[in-house]
């Protein structure tokens, strides 16, 4: 059995519902984070369905016209893998759903590159719906296997199942990322720049992204930084966090934060290999930091968003969790074993005024502060508080 199909993923009920009321949808995320194994399972609900990889050179002649082939199998369920190799099929999707416009006719699975979101939100706007696949979440190992294992190796399904080759996976997945799938992707860099911008952004991870200081380290103009990070977000390498500003009386940090999305990277990049090696580590505290933070937003519902809170007078938190422009939870990141509030996490939640406030943490611990602030460790947290916020 290939090891990615041995963890059931939570997108498949998201990807299966979507088919049944949208006539495309896009499922996007990283390379090697389980689209295709998740594509394959979906198929089982669909047994006439027809698969294209356009990696592969025979699928990729088959769509040379693709409206004659496509318009074979009308009443099928068409999974295109890396659709973003085809752009110009787009407008032909469009036109083909028009004329026959039901749901589940196709399902893309795309690196989430910037081309593919907008041509797709161009031409198939009203028909797609989107549905990202983000590395292994808590719910999806817990309790098979530990929290500790999924933040020390890093959500990627196959080095996380086989933990003897996760260094060279590593190493192999980084060098082709950025020898030849950011290229394919558009990435307006050479293979050096790109290689040396993501492990930089390792270095600032969990804090305030210097766009200068990066510039000048690569003789590069601020607005190039700025379009070069841009873009590696956008293929879901690298997460930007904005400030949220409530008050402008407040003098407020106005930079977002930067964190790895992936925790095993943030490792490999900086030369930590065992888990015994992250424990004596001086950044172990914003790698959990990082790893609690995605897993919390991969989790979100979809009518929250997400901040974090500064002030240059101290205040501040980690996570400012917002439904419309309401700050509903305040969420500050612990580590180690001082759960304390810090006077700056008082300041932020009185400022902001919510009602929901969490110091989220590595153990399995659930129980109130005298000012309010809930002490819970992370998967406890998404399963019981993150759905009622």
């Amino acid at each position: 059995m290939y090891l990615c199909s041995m963890i059931h993923r939570l997108a498949e009920h998201t990807v299966r519902d979507l088919l049944g009321g949208f006539p495309c949808v896009a499922l996007i995320g990283p390379r090697q984070v389980g689209k295709t194994t998740l594509a394959k399972k979906i198929r089982e609900f669909y047994p006439q369905s027809i698969y294209l990889d356009l990696e592969m050179r025979s699928d990729f002649i088959r769509l040379e016209d693709p409206e004659t082939y496509l318009g074979q199998f009308i009443d099928r369920l068409i999974i295109i893998d890396e659709v973003q190799r085809k752009r110009e099929l787009f407008p032909v999707l469009r036109a083909m759903i028009d004329r026959h416009r039901v749901p589940g006719r196709f399902l893309l699975l795309g690196s989430a590159a910037p081309e593919l979101l907008r041509n797709s939100s161009e031409t198939l706007a009203g028909r797609i719906a989107y549905c990202p696949l983000t590395p292994l979440q808590i719910k999806e190992v817990v309790p098979r296997y530990p929290v500790t294992d999924l933040w020390f190796y890093g959500g990627f399904p196959d080095p996380f199942l086989n933990r003897k080759y996760w260094l060279p996976w590593m190493n192999n997945f980084i060098r082709t990322y950025v020898e030849r799938d950011l290229p394919n992707l558009g990435f307006p860099a050479d293979r050096r720049t790109g290689e040396r911008i993501w492990m930089m952004l390792a270095h600032y991870h969990g804090g305030i992204v210097n766009y200068a200081e990066i510039g000048k380290s690569l003789d590069l103009s601020q607005p190039t930084v700025k379009k070069y990070i841009g873009f590696l977000e956008s293929t879901f390498l690298v997460r930007l966090i904005k400030p949220f500003h409530s008050n402008a009386g407040k003098r407020l940090v106005k930079s977002p934060k930067v964190y790895l999305t992936d925790s095993g990277i943030f490792h490999f990049f900086l030369g930590i290999e065992t888990l015994d090696q992250l424990y004596g580590h001086p950044k172990i505290g914003v790698s959990w930091e990082g790893f609690a933070i995605e897993q919390i937003i991969s989790a979100l519902p979809v009518n929250c968003r997400y901040y974090f809170y500064r002030t240059h007078d101290g205040a501040e938190l980690d996570l400012v969790i917002t439904r419309g422009d309401k700050p509903v939870a305040g969420i500050e990141i612990k580590f180690g074993s001082d759960f304390r509030v810090s006077r700056g996490n008082t300041e932020a939640v009185r400022t902001l005024a919510v009602t929901n406030k969490f110091i989220v943490i590595r153990d399995d611990e659930d129980y109130l502060l005298s000012d309010g602030f809930r002490v819970i460790g992370l998967a406890g947290f998404i399963s019981k508080h993150l759905p009622t916020i």
